[in-house]
């Protein structure tokens, strides 16, 4: 039985998922294959992910698998209730609820997990946590899983070299046909869409403080120098660093940018990325926003401790009052901003990337059993099909070798 906020969204919920289907046409074509080979068949998947309705698009792919799912979220902001409301109606279990505590979201990816299942799907890695602690009775069916983030694979890998991961799991963020779009487009688009829709401010000519170069960070600084900002990039990889350099931003440290920036941006799933010795910088009215994971990259309780006065500004926007009479504004409480404050990714960018979740699904549910505890790559025949599948959905064809050209390379 599900757990959502209200039934009666359902029928708002299903014209979002019907809205997106018809903008991915990869996972519609992996779809109708899993309607005639059923690879999943009386296996139960459990999804924790942001709740929405690319999300829910991928649920009903992987049922017509034959998989009984069950999906919860991995950010209690990103839940949509509507969506939750709509996949519940075509008979998906359900636990997420928009915005509620800690506990009571824990205790939807507990509820999640007790129908203990064959695969999972991770977002952030709360569902490896909890298999490994409290919920570790649920995993007595467990094949293996796949990990969608570079937050979640970061703790994954952390706890496979510490001995301490218990079953096999597909690094599904790495995968080329993930975080080459998914992280780059998907996140630089998502970012930017939820700032303006929430803040209404100009970006054009504005300083744009990026934290962070990986794959999200240069989707994000990309699509900020796109929009006429000056764009300043601050990172700890210097290999990364020089790549931002030669791509055209200023890179400096986070104590220089502070006192330039009218946007800081964090992408770097570490925390603290900006705190107290920044925000004491700061300008009057800069805006603060986290694209990363978790919600720790910029400090909130630095905030608070050096504000005399905190309140709510405009939807999603809280305002920080230093004693000095600036005040910093914190979008989305330092959660992620572009689902917090938005739809997400783009449905095209997430077909992409969804697709690769349900091939990595099939594989694990074939081979699962075969692999000894660890973190995996993702198999590049998985990339490539997802490519190819691309690149029909969008009328492309690209060239091929000829025997003698491949017998030329075989020489190398």
């Amino acid at each position: 039985m599900s757990i959502i906020k209200d039934a009666a969204l359902a029928e708002a919920g299903r014209q979002k998922i019907d809205w997106v289907t018809a903008y991915m046409p990869v996972l519609g074509a992996l779809s109708a294959d899993f309607s005639r080979e059923k690879p999943f068949d009386g296996l139960k998947i459990a999804l924790s992910i942001h709740l929405e309705a690319k999300t829910a698009r991928m649920a009903l792919a992987l049922r017509e698998g034959g998989a009984w799912v069950a999906v919860t979220g991995c950010n209690p902001l990103s839940t949509q209730d509507d969506v939750a409301a709509g996949l519940a109606s075509l008979g998906i279990e359900v636990n997420a609820v928009h915005g509620v505590d800690k506990e009571t979201y824990e205790s939807h990816l507990s509820a999640t997990l007790s129908g203990c299942p064959h695969l999972i799907l991770d977002d952030g890695g709360d569902f490896t946590a909890l298999l490994h602690g409290e919920c570790a009775p649920f995993a007595a069916n467990l094949l293996g899983g796949t990990e969608e983030t570079t937050t979640g694979v970061h703790r994954l890998r952390a706890r496979a070299e510490a001995g301490r991961l218990r079953f096999p799991m597909l690094a599904v963020n790495d995968a080329s046909c993930k975080h080459l779009f998914d992280n780059r487009y998907g996140t630089g688009q998502s970012t930017w869409a939820a700032l303006l829709h929430t803040t209404n401010v100009q970006v054009t000519g504005k300083v744009v403080v990026v934290a962070g170069y990986g794959w999200c960070g240069r989707g994000v600084a990309m699509r900020a120098a796109g929009l006429g900002a000056r764009v300043v990039v601050t990172e700890i990889d210097p290999i990364k660093a020089i790549e931002a350099a030669m791509d055209g931003f200023s890179v400096m440290t986070m104590e220089e940018a502070a006192p330039l920036g009218d946007f800081f941006i964090t992408v770097t799933g570490c925390r603290d990325v900006i705190c107290a010795r920044h925000m004491e910088a700061m300008k009057d009215g800069a805006i603060l926003s986290n694209a990363g994971h978790f919600d720790v990259e910029v400090s909130v309780p630095d905030l608070r401790a050096l504000a005399v006065d905190v309140g709510p500004r405009r939807r999603n926007i809280t305002g920080y009052r230093m004693a000095d009479g600036r005040v910093l504004n914190l979008l989305a409480e330092g959660r992620l901003v572009n689902l917090a404050s938005g739809d997400g990714h783009p449905a095209e960018i997430m077909d992409m990337s969804f697709a690769v979740q349900a091939l990595s699904l099939r594989h694990m549910a074939r081979h699962g059993s075969g692999l000894a505890p660890g973190v995996y790559d993702v198999p590049p025949e998985i990339d490539r099909e997802v490519a190819s599948l691309k690149l029909a959905s969008m009328g492309l064809g690209i060239d091929a070798l000829t025997p003698e050209q491949e017998a030329y390379l075989r020489q190398y």
